[in-house]
């Protein structure tokens, strides 16, 4: 694999850096299905060792032999507007050992909703490989941890993830996906409440008026609405690792264009794969800063950027692959207004690199104090992004020897 990863940074660097005098241009396509061989070629094996890549959270605990008995170490290893994410850290660690009945009301000690809506500190962790079927939304309570290393971990078939008013709260290493839309009835999101909840949207992972969240290296596919959706003045996220397929609306960030609450939200989006069968919004952005680094584009229908309602949006050090190669491919989308409007928005491309007539259109000024606020890392070179995305979504970790 360590041959493999250097193979993609040679590539990648080859297309940025080949001088006009040298040998003849590769062909386009004939580079493409290279890339496409790469990916699929490393993804087979996601146990490799992921040390040195210049993957920053990797590079904190993949390393590490003994991960399992240095969990809470993960907290340490948050980058972005959602580094402050603590989850769990601190707390005791709550084995989760009953797969099946979900009681959205009196949920069962040993499940995993008993788990989430606990009042104190929680690393949560599972006894063994499970599916997840849930009645209802899983509503969380602040200050958890879902910590899927060392079993496979599916959410999957009826509703997901919920994060709703609540702070500090990391997601990582669950499968997610076939999620549907829940409500309608009553759910507890702590020992001492339960509420009526509306229809949900059926999203994997919904953000709602919340802060200080961190959702890593999760595989996420096919759910009613988004995969990843922060809405109604949520803030302080980070957005990494993961590996993202076969969905249209992927990731929304910002309610509408009206709610002008959503002016002060910071997402980092980082290291992620976003790859086959998706159509639009990774992310689509109202209002906020977003930093979108050193993201792996391999698959977009419509657009893969866009936004409405004059975001900052700061795009640096990212690989995007258009997928047909007989017509240039535009990867943003300004939505909802005029150009005339829009040529005011503060978009730019930094160090992106573009394949098979991907381009990206900014806009804006540009102020450095305005960018500054879209800012959360240092972008690495994107010919670094094949090695730093090669193991996205949920790892095979197995207990007693490294991720």
């Amino acid at each position: 694999m360590a041959t493999l990863s250097l193979s993609i940074l040679i590539l990648s660097s080859l297309l940025i850096l080949v001088p006009v005098s040298s040998s003849p241009v590769q062909d386009p396509e004939l580079v493409v299905q290279d890339v496409h061989r790469s990916i699929n070629a490393s993804r087979r094996n996601l146990a490799y060792l992921s040390c040195g890549t210049g993957n920053p959270i990797d590079d904190c605990w993949r390393c590490e032999p003994n991960w399992e008995q240095n969990r809470q170490r993960l907290a340490d290893c948050a980058i972005g507007f959602g580094k402050n994410a603590m989850g769990g850290r601190g707390g005791r660690f709550y084995v989760v050992t009953d797969s099946g009945n979900d009681d959205a009301v009196n949920p069962k000690p040993g499940t995993l909703r008993h788990a989430v809506i606990q009042d104190e500190p929680l690393w949560i962790i599972f006894q063994r490989d499970m599916v997840i079927q849930l009645k209802q939304e899983l509503v969380m309570n602040s200050h958890k941890t879902i910590d899927g290393r060392g079993a496979s971990v599916h959410i999957a078939g009826g509703p997901c993830i919920t994060i709703h008013y609540v702070t500090n709260i990391i997601i990582h290493g669950l499968h997610i996906h076939d999620c549907k839309p829940g409500g309608n009835g009553n759910i507890r999101n702590s020992p001492e409440h339960s509420g009526w909840w509306t229809r949900s949207d059926g999203d994997g992972v919904s953000i709602f008026a919340s802060s200080h969240v961190w959702v890593d290296h999760c595989s996420l596919s096919n759910c009613q609405d988004g995969l990843i959706d922060a809405i109604h003045g949520s803030t302080a996220i980070t957005i990494s690792n993961n590996y993202m397929t076969h969905h249209d609306k992927v990731m929304l960030l910002g309610h509408s264009d009206s709610y002008d609450q959503d002016k002060n939200m910071q997402v980092t989006i980082a290291f992620n794969h976003f790859g086959e069968g998706l159509v639009q919004r990774m992310p689509r952005c109202r209002h906020g800063y977003f930093h979108v680094v050193n993201n792996d584009y391999t698959h977009w229908e419509m657009y893969a950027i866009g936004g409405s309602a004059a975001p900052t949006i700061n795009s640096q050090g990212n690989r995007f692959l258009a997928p047909d190669l007989r017509f240039r491919k535009e990867v943003t989308k300004h939505e909802d207004a005029p150009e005339s409007e829009w040529r005011q928005w503060n978009w730019r491309s930094e160090g992106d690199l573009m394949l098979n007539g991907a381009y990206f259109r900014q806009s804006g000024a540009g102020a450095s104090s305005t960018y500054a606020r879209a800012s959360s890392l240092s972008a690495r070179p994107s010919s670094f992004v094949g090695p730093m995305t090669t193991t996205a979504g949920a790892l095979n970790c197995r207990k007693g020897s490294h991720c």
